[in-house]
């Protein structure tokens, strides 16, 4: 299995392939957190993908209050009323996970979305906070939030200090164009022959160079493209200079989306576990460890699977690719010498 960098890499290689310019200014003069616009939508009702700036479809879901699974709250949560929620966008935001949307003030995207979806489920209000990476994680620690929603890969190393409740697959994805026949098929003997390009620095690099040296020794050819910038990448793909480019499942996703209607439009060709062939790379909520809070999110997460909200919050930002059949207590993740 490939090397893999601190979560912290991949989440800003997502950020740079998908920020939207007129975020940057709103997002940087906000520091190191700060509180997020919530949404106003009437008790039991979230509206995922609202002002999501074309990332999602907006749907209402409907999301009563399950009483039982209110019950299973560690008390001063269930006295409090309130869910707080971190998510670790600033300072430019990673759509379509999370980022601030059009009306330059509610934070929007798939992450913060399900956070809302749980905390209506767990008959809770949804408290939000924006902060960076290494911030989020400080106010976990410090009990200022209860949970982090923020593509937040469980690995072995996190689990010292946190409890994860599993909630999407984290993958890697080959973005082509729609007109293009080739598929990847999670075999990587499918890219001999093929010109891909991928970032610097990122999982999926690590991960294509593995690939192009196994193929070497077959006596096999691919070739592996770096770009200045995303806008020079995406050249390259609409130019035919390249058959694919290797990124962020969910930034393909969102990129997808915005092309849908352009002279050029793109697809998903499949994705591969950012965790390598071994293991199923897993996104999770995040909660300090022993807080009793990793349950009843767990519980509530496969009460939106089993009611069909969840595939309809996926479908919204176009990830139902990233579905997992349940959500699960701390399962296993990046084992220590890759985390």
């Amino acid at each position: 299995m490939p090397s893999h960098p601190f979560r912290r890499s991949l989440t800003r290689a997502l950020a740079a392939a998908t920020v939207v310019a007129s975020l940057a200014g709103t997002l940087a003069a906000c520091g190191g957190d700060s509180e997020a616009a919530t949404t106003t939508d009437a008790a039991g009702t979230v509206t995922v993908g609202r002002v999501s700036n074309g990332a999602a479809k907006p749907v209402e879901l409907k999301v009563p209050e399950v009483k039982a699974l209110n019950a299973e709250l560690p008390a001063a949560v269930r006295r409090s009323g309130t869910l707080k929620i971190v998510v670790g966008a600033l300072p430019d935001g990673f759509p379509p996970l999370a980022y601030i949307g059009g009306d330059q003030k509610t934070l929007t995207g798939a992450e913060p979305d399900l956070g809302r979806l749980v905390a209506a489920v767990l008959g809770l209000k949804p408290e939000l906070s924006n902060a960076t990476w290494e911030n989020m994680f400080v106010g976990i620690d410090s009990g200022k939030a209860d949970v982090g929603f923020a593509n937040i890969t469980d690995t072995e190393e996190r689990k010292r200090k946190y409890d994860f409740a599993s909630y999407r697959k984290d993958n890697v994805g080959f973005e082509v164009l729609k007109k293009s026949t080739w598929n990847f098929d999670g075999d990587y003997e499918n890219l001999a022959g093929k010109t891909v390009a991928v970032d610097n620095g990122t999982n999926q690099e690590r991960i294509l160079l593995e690939w192009q040296r196994k193929l070497k020794a077959q006596g096999k050819t691919l070739t592996v493209k770096h770009y200045a910038g995303k806008s020079a990448t995406y050249l390259a793909l609409t130019g035919g200079r390249i058959d694919a480019y290797f990124a962020a499942n969910p930034g393909v996703a969102y990129h997808v989306t915005r092309t849908a209607t352009s002279p050029a439009p793109t697809r998903s060709a499949g994705t591969y576990s950012g965790a390598g062939a071994s293991l199923q790379g897993l996104i999770a909520a995040t909660t300090k460890k022993n807080s009793g809070l990793a349950k009843p999110i767990a519980d509530a997460v496969n009460h939106l699977i089993k009611s069909g909200q969840y595939a309809k919050w996926l479908a919204a930002y176009n990830l139902s690719d990233e579905a997992v059949a349940t959500s699960r207590v701390n399962p296993p993740g990046l084992p220590l010498s890759d985390s």
